[in-house]
């Protein structure tokens, strides 16, 4: 049975540190190479948080590394080139994403999402964008919505 310890980490910038030092140390790995292959893994992902689990088999104290991909809401706010998101989401619009974009979050998420098809993905995608207070191509996200949602059942 092998130890898992999972962690947050900042991509590219994990450190042998707090979270990671004390919870792999007792597990007898070397920290610094497990730390070094999850900033290799992570760089993409600079600048957002990234879920990290580290499986450890106690006999061998061989390790593998399972990186998760950042939330909808980090990947939007990168694509927006904003910090965070809006304070009044309802009322204050604090960015603009592309729809092309909400595509490829979407599709980059992948089985993360619930959803069978992309374009259900997409939606909750936007729907991320509602609470952020982010504009899809200038336009109101509620109101795409409701247009996709009315598309698709005239379909």
């Amino acid at each position: 049975m092998a130890d898992e310890v999972s962690v947050l980490v900042e991509g590219g910038r994990a450190s042998a540190g707090p979270p990671l030092g004390p919870a792999l140390g007792p597990l007898g790995v070397n920290v610094g190479l497990v730390v070094a292959q999850i900033n290799e893994l992570t760089k993409q992902f600079a600048g957002m948080r990234v879920p990290v689990v580290v499986k450890v088999n106690p006999a061998t104290r061989a390790f593998t590394l399972v990186v998760g991909r950042p939330p909808v809401a980090a990947l939007l706010l990168k694509e927006a080139g904003k910090e965070k998101g809006s304070g009044k989401a309802k009322t204050e619009v604090v960015g603009d994403v592309s729809l092309d974009a909400v595509k490829r979050i979407a599709e980059a998420k992948g089985d993360d999402m619930h959803g069978r098809s992309v374009e259900e993905k997409m939606n909750q995608v936007i729907g991320t964008c509602v609470s952020l207070g982010l504009t899809v191509d200038g336009e109101d996200p509620r109101a795409l919505l409701k247009t996709r949602v009315a598309a698709r059942g005239a379909r």
